[in-house]
Parts: structure tokens; C-alpha cells; sequence
């Protein structure tokens, strides 16, 4: 693997690229599995699902999937809380403009998306801020739940991330419960909600505090004293996601206890699509995307890491087959006995931070390469956090505001000097994940894959066997260029010159300092000797008086007539 994902593109190979990529179709299903039953689709027939957070990034990728794959499904009813002045209806069209959708729109017709229902409300709200009429349709109609939702800022305000993510998921419980067709609830948790446990178990484990008293203490408290006392009430845990995370895990197991139908997947940190419908596609820089945009734009150079370390990902469509698949094994097969599943890839493949980056780094000089770039991508991982802020001050911040100054003085908006502040922020969660290490056990997408057919396998695949990670992590920095940065291709060429500049004048700019420390250090040779001297002076004098101590002679008369 090492040595393939090392093999740059070739020019002729790179033009090749970006017309597969701009023109990329997912495969479709070879004649000879066409007679092959795909029992994964029936079981959505005739079905009506709930989904909340529809409107997020695996959220949108489920329903995308749901509708391809699945053409059996009666009506999906998505919970969108009003933005902006936008009505969830106007939402709902927002989402379905997205680029993720054209592969769908071109296979079924726009006709597909009139199963979909938005249904006004929010987590964050008592009730879920669900009118009555709303309520009474979902729990006459809803067969499958897919609670999603959840604010994925792992420095939210503690108060806020236990109000959406733990009360959030009560009160959807509290929903469910109420639906009398309902056939399963699927709670999309996290492999790393139970971080105390170095070696995960795909099994329920037991809560730090008791969810329902936490929640009832936030309902009640307001939110600058909480944030006074967030870390006694954190504990070990290193942020407010993983807490409430956690804390979300137990209310669904007590519905589990209780005898209602409930799985929870624990997907690790997912990332953007590797297949399908469209390579790369992400909507958001969470993980490795905005580590390699930060080094593409040559403002991140430093990190303070394991740089043999790993950190576990899963792209977004193996995540989305991984839930589809857990639905189909309990509803299809009626197996109760596999309700928590981890839904990982490091027990298969482990991408160390050192081959992320350069891998990356790679890429983005070569091949793909960013526009306006502020220097060359360079920099290294740093096993020592004292060097690493060092390197922060010398090699973020001071640059930041020298740049900033000059983007002042040219009449533009500062920003380098913000960036730095955010990406700062951001190192501070991802320092813990990334000196840390967590083993995942998951039996259970093992089991999964083995009871499949060919047909299964082929639509909803939840293997990495023909995994490139190169030419994977080419296409993220692609679709991070044209769907997140709004990059277009035909500005590849100016990038790709822009870079070799930076090159030449990262090049010189190392010769120049180079140059002054060795000026300095030569005109400062006289002084720099004398103090050396001075020292080397100053410590014989401490060796002889402990000497003389030893000895017994310890006048001063005695020590500076021996020194002398």
C-alpha cells in the first residue's frame, strides 16, 4: 500500500483525472447480479422512515442512499427546524439542489424527492417543537427512525451540547415510543464516546453520571455558570461531545431494556465519500480535509503528535451501508442478539499521521494544488509540546500578523491572524485523539459481510479491499477544492505555477536566514567566545570549591591561589 499511495500522476495521467472526475458515473450493477435478489432493498419496502439530522453531512449521504438504492420506501419525513427565515419546505429544497443529488435526480427524476416530507421542529426545543398534528402523523405512520442529529463541535458549550445531543435524544425516544408500527430506532452514536476503554467491545457500557439528572441540572442552570464547573463534570472525558455521547448511548439502551426496538451504530470519525454517488464529496473540513487544506495552503506547519500514531476513519458511504445493513439484519433477519455495532476500519487499515501528511503534502504540491496558497506546504509533526508551540509562535502566529499587515496595508481584510486563532482552537481537540490510541472491535460488520450475497456486496459495501489511499485522498483534496473552497478545475494550471513559486521562494527564503544566523553568529564570534570562556571558567571555580570542600581546604585565599 505504502508504495502505491507514493506514485505521483503523471501530466498526461492528471488531465485524465480531472475529466474522469468531473464526469464520474457509480458503477452500475454488472448483468451477471442482476437475478440476484438484494434483500437489503426489500426490507424498505413499503416503509416510512423518520430521520433527524437529515441536513447534515452523513445525514444528507443516508437519504441520497436510501432513495438510489431503496425505490420501495412509502415516504421519508425529515425533521428541519426553520433558518434564517427559510421554512423547512425552502430547506428541504436547499439540501436536494446539492450536487450530492444530480447522479439521483438523473437515475429516478426529480419525481423521487416528492417521498420526502420535512417536518418542522428541533431537537433543541421541548417536544421537539413538533406541532400536534405532526406528532399524531408520525405516530401513525412511522415504521423506522434514524436519529442523527446532534452538534458535532466537539468545544460546544456544555450546556448546549447536552440540551441537543443527550435531551435531544430523549425526546426522541420519548417520540418513538409513541409510533405504533415502529419496527426499529437506530441511533447513530460514536466509536469514541467511551474513551476510558483503550479496547472497545461492540457492547453497552455503563454511564459516568446519570443522563437524566444531568439533563435536568442544564434545564436548569444557566449557561455562564456551567461553563465554570464544565470540567469537574467532564471528569475524564476530553470534551462535551464524547460526554454527551455517552451519556445519549445509555438513554437508548434503557428503551432497549424496556423492550423497544432500538440498534446503535458507533461509526468512528467519518470522512469524505470514496465511492459513491460522488468521490470526495464532503460538506464540511471536520478531520483529515481540513488538515490537508490547512497544509495545502502552507498555513498549518506544525503538529504536536505520534507521528506513527492513527486515528480511526470511515468514509461516509461505507458508514451509510454500515447503518442501511444494521437495519436490514434486525428487521430482515429478526436478529435482536447484534444491536451496538462499530462501524471502524482500524483493525483492517491504519493510515499513520506521517503518511496523512505526506501523502497529502504530495498531492497538493504535484498534482492538486490550492489557489493563493501563502507559502509552500512544509512543516513537520512534533513529538515535543514545548517544540510544538515554539514552532507555533515562530511559524503561525508571526507570519499571521506580518501577512495580515500587509494585506492591511494593500486596503484588503485582515484574516490569516483569525485563521491561526481557529486552527489553535482546533489543535487543542485534535491533540488528545491524536496522542491517544483506541482499539475497536467490530465483529459484527464482519458477520454482516459474510451473510451478504454478491449482489449485497456490489450496492452496499462496507469493505475496503480495493482501497488506493492516494488516489482516495486526491480525490478528497479535489472535491475540497470545487465544493468547499469553490476552486473550479480550469484554475489548476495558475495553482500549479503559483506553487512552483512558492517553492522557489520557500527555497530562498531558507538560504537567507540560513545566511543571517551564520552572519550573526560570526560577527558576534568575539563576544560569543569571551562568554564561553566566562562559563567554562565559571564552572572550573564551582568544581575546585567542591573539591576543596571534599579536601577540607576551603579558604577563599587557598581556591583563587589554585585557580590562579
Amino acid at each position: 500500500m505504502q508504495s502505491q499511495a507514493m506514485i505521483s500522476l503523471t501530466a498526461e495521467e492528471m488531465v485524465k483525472f480531472e475529466e474522469n472526475f468531473l464526469n464520474f458515473k457509480p458503477p452500475v450493477l454488472p448483468e451477471e447480479l442482476k437475478h440476484i435478489p438484494d434483500r437489503v432493498g426489500e426490507t424498505f419496502v413499503g416503509k416510512t422512515l423518520f430521520i433527524t439530522g437529515g441536513s447534515g453531512f452523513l445525514g444528507k449521504v443516508l437519504v441520497e442512499k436510501l432513495l438510489r438504492k431503496c425505490p420501495g420506501i412509502e415516504r421519508i419525513y425529515l425533521l428541519l427546524r426553520p433558518k434564517k427565515g427559510s421554512h423547512p419546505k425552502q430547506r428541504l429544497e436547499t439540501i436536494f439542489s446539492s450536487v450530492l443529488f444530480d447522479y439521483l435526480k438523473e437515475l429516478r427524476g426529480k419525481e423521487v424527492f416528492d417521498k420526502v416530507y420535512p417536518i418542522a421542529g428541533d431537537v433543541s426545543e421541548p417536544n421537539l417543537a413538533i406541532s400536534e398534528s405532526d406528532r399524531r402523523l408520525l405516530a401513525d405512520s412511522v415504521n423506522i427512525v434514524y436519529h442523527g442529529a446532534a452538534t458535532i463541535r466537539f468545544d460546544e458549550a456544555l450546556k448546549k451540547a447536552v440540551i441537543l445531543n443527550t435531551r435531544g435524544t430523549k425526546l426522541v425516544l420519548e417520540l418513538a415510543r409513541e409510533m405504533k408500527k415502529l419496527e426499529l430506532f437506530v441511533h447513530v452514536s460514536t466509536s469514541y464516546c467511551h474513551l476510558d476503554e483503550k479496547v472497545l467491545f461492540e457492547k453497552a457500557y455503563p454511564p459516568p453520571v446519570d443522563p437524566h439528572k444531568i439533563i435536568q441540572s442544564m434545564e436548569l442552570l444557566d449557561e455562564p455558570f456551567v461553563e465554570t464547573i464544565s470540567k469537574q463534570i467532564l471528569g475524564s472525558f476530553p470534551n462535551s461531545y464524547a460526554f454527551t455521547k455517552c451519556l445519549s448511548e445509555h438513554l437508548v439502551v434503557e428503551q432497549m431494556d424496556a423492550g423497544m426496538p432500538c440498534v446503535i451504530a458507533r461509526p468512528s470519525i467519518v470522512i469524505p465519500i470514496w465511492k459513491e454517488p460522488l468521490p470526495g464529496w464532503t460538506d464540511n473540513i471536520n478531520g483529515p480535509t481540513g488538515l490537508l487544506i490547512g497544509a495545502g495552503k502552507g498555513v498549518i506547519r506544525t503538529m504536536y503528535c505520534d507521528n506513527n500514531g492513527y486515528a480511526d476513519y470511515l468514509p461516509v458511504d461505507i458508514t451509510v451501508n454500515g447503518i442501511i445493513l444494521l437495519t436490514w439484519n434486525y428487521i430482515g433477519n429478526n436478529d435482536k442478539s447484534r444491536v451496538i455495532c462499530h462501524l471502524t476500519s482500524s483493525q483492517e487499515w491504519r493510515v499513520t499521521w506521517q503518511e496523512i501528511i505526506d501523502i497529502g503534502k504530495s498531492i497538493v504540491t504535484t498534482e492538486v494544488p490550492l489557489n493563493g496558497a501563502v507559502w509552500y506546504p512544509g512543516g513537520s509533526m512534533k513529538s515535543s509540546k514545548l517544540v510544538h508551540n515554539i514552532c507555533v509562535f515562530f511559524l503561525h502566529i508571526i507570519p499571521a500578523y506580518f501577512l495580515d499587515a500587509i494585506i492591511y496595508m494593500s486596503g484588503n481584510k485582515p484574516c490569516l491572524v483569525r485563521i491561526q486563532d481557529r486552527i489553535n482552537k482546533g489543535f487543542e481537540v485534535f491533540e488528545y485523539y491524536a496522542n491517544n490510541q483506541w482499539e475497536f472491535r467490530n465483529e459484527h460488520v464482519h458477520y454482516l459481510r459474510r451473510i451478504m450475497n454478491e449482489r449485497e456486496k456490489f450496492d452496499y459495501k462496507v469493505d475496503g479491499n480495493d482501497m488506493n489511499i492516494r488516489s482516495y485522498f486526491r480525490d478528497c483534496i479535489m472535491a475540497a477544492r470545487i465544493y468547499i473552497l469553490k476552486e473550479t478545475p480550469d484554475t489548476l494550471p495558475r495553482a500549479r505555477t503559483h506553487m512552483k513559486i512558492m517553492y522557489v521562494v520557500d527555497i530562498i527564503a531558507k538560504i537567507v536566514l540560513f545566511g543571517l544566523l551564520l552572519w550573526t553568529i560570526f560577527s558576534w564570534s568575539d563576544t560569543i567566545i569571551a562568554v564561553v570562556l566566562f562559563l567554562c571558567n565559571l564552572v572550573r571555580l564551582l568544581f575546585s570549591l567542591v573539591l576543596s570542600a571534599f579536601s577540607g581546604d576551603t579558604s577563599a585565599e587557598s581556591i583563587t591561589n589554585k585557580e590562579l
